[in-house]
């Protein structure tokens, strides 16, 4: 353990971060020390930047230095879709896959009523909004295969029918390369009412 005040506060504010406990932060604060000019130093500068310009899109919801994030200031994305996630982190995996090419809407959560989480914290009167002036012909909602997600999902759903526009959500089920075997009774359950014609 370091022996040093600055050293076991910069630990413990790595050890804070999702996937890092605290072996994991000691671990990298180590690597960061003894790289202090390759790494370290173009990290803490990074943060700084990052700290002071980063603000969410005023469209979607993502994360960005500008008010409008690159994927809404991108004319080359379909204008009519758009893709509802809960969190920034849903998005991001979206864009992993490089397969949807539309737009987003990010709404920070779901529902909860334990929580105090209504569809104005959800930004959910803005969607439906959006819908209305942008024309969309297709609303994706992305959402977790949780029990507040499914409920934010069905008053999306609710919230939305009055429009033009197709709901559709993500379909659910069996990866690929999974075994039936490993799954949970949900995902298989999912899987067989999803099933189509071969």
């Amino acid at each position: 353990m370091a022996d040093d005040t600055g050293i076991d506060a910069l630990i413990e504010l790595m050890a804070r971060l999702p996937g890092l406990g605290p072996r994991s932060a000691r671990r990298a604060v180590l690597v960061l020390l003894k790289k202090r000019a390759q790494l370290m130093a173009p990290l803490a500068q990074a943060l700084a930047q990052v700290a002071l310009t980063a603000k969410e899109c005023r469209v979607c919801g993502n994360i960005s230095t500008s008010d409008l994030c690159g994927i809404c200031a991108d004319p080359a994305r379909a204008m009519g879709e758009i893709c509802v996630v809960e969190d920034v982190a849903d998005l991001w995996a979206m864009e992993r896959g490089q397969v949807f090419r539309g737009r987003y809407h990010v709404l920070g959560g779901t529902l909860s009523a334990l929580d105090g989480v209504g569809p104005e914290e959800l930004g959910i009167p803005r969607l439906t909004a959006r819908v209305a002036d942008e024309a969309i012909r297709e609303v994706i909602l992305a959402l977790n295969a949780t029990v507040d997600g499914q409920t934010t999902a069905h008053y999306i759903a609710d919230a939305l029918a009055g429009t033009d526009a197709q709901i559709t959500t993500l379909a659910q089920g069996v990866p690929i390369g999974g075994e039936l075997d490993y799954l949970d009774d949900g995902t298989i359950g999912a899987a067989l009412r999803a099933r189509r014609r071969l």
